[in-house]
């Protein structure tokens, strides 16, 4: 795919101008403080994962509405004394995978929490196992789309408040130091962690790479590939929703939750992503921090001939470092 956004030397200053709801504040407000009434840790019980150096729990905790999400929780074998914690998002349609399915931050030394995507897990790699008992409002089959018409209804507004909680969670966790923790993702998992990075003041760091949710209109414009076509083409049919589509996406928005946001921040992207396009990256990196009266340390790294891969292992060496 050639190159079909803004030119490099544009990106390093787009700087969009986001629709927010003027109740974006206390929507998200309203709805943590729901899903914060409810105790974080449902059970933890130990895995048999096949390694021997790393120890392994499947985790159970309380998300959105208190609803039962699914994680793995991974420490190092040898790990003595509490260390800095990881919590990592999937992608579209992934689900946790399998136990050993992602082990850099755990062989690294970090504390590692994997969350569940609730009523995903369908399309790629090793499932899920968490449903979303919410997924009834009139919305397509993806879960871009369930409950487009209405902010209550969104499936990211329970994904997004599910992620929250797993920070929450981890943080509670036994061989954890709750003052270092990161958020991390990729594609939905780089919004989500971007959502938590704005919803969450006291992260240690948020790693964002090619992040869904970003400069939403936008994408839309530019892009029919993956999350974004599923809601084109809801709109191509429900014609006359796009005014209540559109306010549903502001509360998701991830330059919004990027203006609010204050941990130091990575960045990664590739140029010819159509999936995620780099106008969403930069729009969230050269907007991160703004309402905050802070300077947050950040870096971004964008790989000009790559698409949604992205930097790939050359990128997760730049996070380690």
């Amino acid at each position: 795919m050639p190159a079909f956004d803004l030119p490099l030397h544009e990106l390093e200053h787009h700087r969009p101008d986001v629709r927010e709801p003027a109740d974006f504040d206390d929507f998200w407000r309203r709805t943590l403080k729901e899903a914060a009434a409810h105790a974080p840790l449902v059970s933890m019980r130990p895995v048999e994962n096949g390694l021997r150096l790393t120890r392994t729990w499947d985790l159970t905790f309380r998300g959105f509405a208190g609803d039962p999400v699914r994680a793995w929780f991974s420490l190092p074998a040898d790990a003595s004394g509490p260390l800095p914690a990881v919590v990592e998002y999937a992608g579209y349609g992934r689900g946790r995978d399998l136990p050993h399915s992602r082990l850099t931050w755990v062989t690294a030394g970090y504390a590692h929490l994997l969350m569940d995507n609730r009523g995903q897990g369908d399309r790629y790699g090793d499932g899920g196992t968490t449903p979303d008992p919410h997924a009834s409002a009139p919305g397509g089959p993806g879960p871009a789309v369930r409950g487009l018409l209405d902010p209550r209804d969104y499936h990211y507004r329970r994904l997004i408040t599910d992620a929250v909680r797993a920070v929450a969670t981890v943080r509670t966790l036994p061989g954890v130091d709750p003052a270092r923790t990161a958020a991390v993702g990729n594609s939905q998992g780089g919004g989500l962690a971007l959502a938590v990075a704005g919803l969450v003041p006291d992260l240690a760091a948020v790693l964002v790479t090619a992040p869904l949710l970003c400069d939403i209109r936008r994408a839309l414009d530019l892009t029919d590939t993956g999350p974004y076509g599923e809601i084109a083409g809801y709109l191509a049919v429900h014609r006359g929703a796009e005014r209540a589509a559109h306010r549903t996406l502001g509360y998701v928005e991830g330059v919004s939750f990027a203006r609010r946001a204050q941990a130091p921040a990575h960045f990664g992207t590739g140029l010819r992503d159509t999936v995620c396009p780099p106008s969403g990256a930069h729009a969230a990196f050269n907007r991160y921090g703004e309402l905050t009266g802070t300077d947050p340390r950040r870096e971004i790294h964008s790989y000009p001939y790559n698409g949604h891969e992205g930097g790939e292992g050359v990128h997760v060496r730049r996070q380690l470092l």
